[in-house]
Parts: structure tokens; sequence; C-alpha cells
């Protein structure tokens, strides 16, 4: 069943949501900076906000449609909500909160889809407890499960996860991926959080500003940003200023000068025009440091600059080397002992033209 958008509301003289988009049944992720208006598409779908136009519906039953003067309940939607909140009644066991949406149901079918969705989830054992009695995990679980036992035809997620460690997230998002191989409903997620896109997204959608700023697979958005406030999102720790100082487009490359510098990287050719302001975005693992300069690459970008400090980040080390501006360069604590580094070495960095992501600077 597919899920078909089509909202356009002012929410405030500052912010207008305007979004058309399609999805089929599968995990789509909708990411993007706070205040892009992810939460509001989520309860405009939920039927928790009516947009000022436009029209939801799910394969061919229609839940919103202006023009028509269609607006279905949210309780007649069919469609699981799970809030960062998770809201479980702290009065009802475990049991009693998944089955609060089954009241039209017979006590032994209530007690049938309860069982079957908890099981899937993995807290079968567990239905008898309240909310204080078990983990934050085991009480996402719960939420999951009340979500997903009515059988709806769209399932929403608002950053779910978020107050969980990752080793909790990652079997939370294992069962959650199975479950949905065997539902096969679409799934609306939205996160902060790049390790989720890649673990369970399909499809990302990359908000910004009430509207849709990139459209695709979590490898084609996430490491090929088109604007700097993606750049960031997606988890680049190096986004400097430059201007395009020539172009090669039979080459399919462009120099850039860092602003402020006399220092030019080659990057892949983009839209930008020679003389015009773009952002150059770097992981900073992409990027070779090298105590002699180094000879005989295929890198185009070998830089020489001065190890401005240094520190061990958990399982990496994170180098600041300056160049004119500083960059910011990780790499493991055996290399860092390998090479002897020491604030104030010169150094070169080594980074590949594909390395460097031309972005918007707006």
């Amino acid at each position: 069943m597919t899920l078909s958008v089509r909202v356009n509301t002012q929410l405030s003289p500052q912010f207008q949501l305007e979004l058309a988009f399609d999805v089929e049944p599968g995990v789509t992720i909708v990411f993007g900076e706070s205040g892009s208006g992810k939460t509001t598409l989520l309860r405009s779908v939920a039927g928790l906000i009516r947009p000022a136009e436009g029209r939801i519906a799910v394969g061919d039953r229609v839940l919103f449609d202006r023009r028509a003067g269609i607006d279905v309940k949210p309780s007649d939607r069919r469609v699981g909500f799970v809030f960062q909140q998770l809201a479980l009644f702290p009065h009802l066991t475990a049991e009693d909160n998944i089955a609060y949406g089954l009241s039209g149901l017979s006590q032994a079918e209530r007690r049938t889809r309860t069982v079957a969705v908890a099981e899937s989830f993995r807290i079968g054992r567990l239905l008898g407890r309240r909310p204080s009695e078990i983990s934050g995990g085991e009480r996402q679980r719960v939420a999951l499960a009340r979500a997903l036992v009515t059988r709806p035809d769209v399932l929403l997620l608002d950053e779910p996860l978020s107050a969980l460690d990752q080793a909790t997230q990652s079997h939370i998002l294992a069962d959650l991926r199975s479950w949905n191989e065997s539902q096969q409903i679409p799934v609306l997620y939205v996160t902060h959080s790049q390790r989720e896109v890649f673990a369970l997204g399909e499809r990302v959608l990359v908000l910004r500003n009430g509207s849709i700023a990139a459209d695709g697979t979590p490898q084609q958005v996430m490491e090929a940003p088109a604007h700097a406030g993606l750049a960031q999102l997606a988890g680049f720790e190096n986004l400097l200023d430059a201007v395009v100082m020539s172009r090669r487009p039979d080459a399919g490359v462009m120099v850039t000068r860092l602003g402020g510098t006399t220092v030019d990287l080659e990057t892949p050719l983009s839209s930008a025009r020679t003389g015009e302001a773009v952002r150059v975005a770097i992981r900073a693992g992409d990027i070779l440091l090298a105590t002699d300069r180094p000879q005989g690459l295929s890198a185009r970008n070998i830089i020489k600059g001065t190890l401005a400090g240094l520190c061990q980040e958990g399982a990496f080390v994170k180098a600041t080397v300056a160049i004119g501006v500083p960059i910011e360069v990780h790499l493991t604590p055996l290399s860092r002992d390998e090479l002897r580094l020491q604030t104030g070495q010169a150094l070169w960095l080594v980074i590949k033209t594909h390395s460097c992501h031309p972005v918007s600077a707006v």
C-alpha cells in the first residue's frame, strides 16, 4: 500500500510546510535540522494537524482531502504513532498498555494479538509488569508493540530511540526491521542519528525549511550532501568556506580556494560558477597524514600544515592541523604513535579529490 502525501500549510508567518511525495511499504527516514518540519509532517499524516491545503491517502483510502471536505478522525485513520515521549500509562501493565487500542475485540482476540506482538519484540515475559518496573529499552518495545498491535496501515516514529544506548538501539532496530519485512507497510521514521539512517532506512527524505531538499538512498543523500546544513547532519567534520577559482568540465573537477588562505583544493565539479562562494565538506576520516611530503600519489590534494592539537576521543585520535584554517583529522592511536606526532610538527594532508564535496554555502 502506498502512502501519498500532498500538504501545504502555513504554521506561522515564518514557516510554511509544503511537501509532495509517495512512499511504498518499507522504512523511509525523515531527516533534517530541528525546525525543518519533520514532526509536523508526522502529525499531519496522523490527523493531529489539519493542513490548509492538500490530500493524504493510503492506497485508495483517503485520510484527508481539503477540497473534498474529507478529514478522517485520528482514531479512525489506522495510523500507528510512537512519540519520542512514550506516553505509556504508568498504572497499567505492559499487557494492558499494548492492548489499550483493541477495545472493540473480544478478550480472547485481544490476548492473542497482544501476546503475538509482544513476542515479536521480545517482551512476552514482561506483560505483567508496569512501566516503572522495566528498563527504558523495554518500555520502548512496549510502545512499539502498542502502536503495531492494531495492525495499522502506516507507522509513524518520531525519534523513538533517541534516549537509548547504542546496543539497545541496535537490538530494537533489528526487531523493527524483521517485523516490517513480514508486514510490509509504509513507515516514516524521524531521526537525527546517522547510524539509524544507514541501519534502517531504504530511502531518505531530507526536509529543509518545510520542503524536501533531498530524496534518495542513504548512500546517495548522506555521502553527497547538497547543502552545508545537511553536510553537518551527515557527519562531515570539516565544512570549509571557499571560492571557485576555475572549472574543468572535461575532467569533471574544479579548483576552490579556502577562505582567508592561499590553499587550493581540487574537488569534483559542481554547478557553482567561477567566483561563486561554496563550502567544501570533508570527513575527518578521509584525510591521510604524512610526516614527509608524499611522492607518486594519485591523490591530487597534498597540503602542508602544522599540527595544532592532538587528543584521543574513545577509539580514535583527533588531530587538528592548521593550514590557514583548522582541519580535523581522525586516525588510530597506533598511527599516532608510529608517526610520533607532536604539537607544532610539520605535516602534510593527503586528500583525494572525491573526498572533497562542494556544497551550497547557504
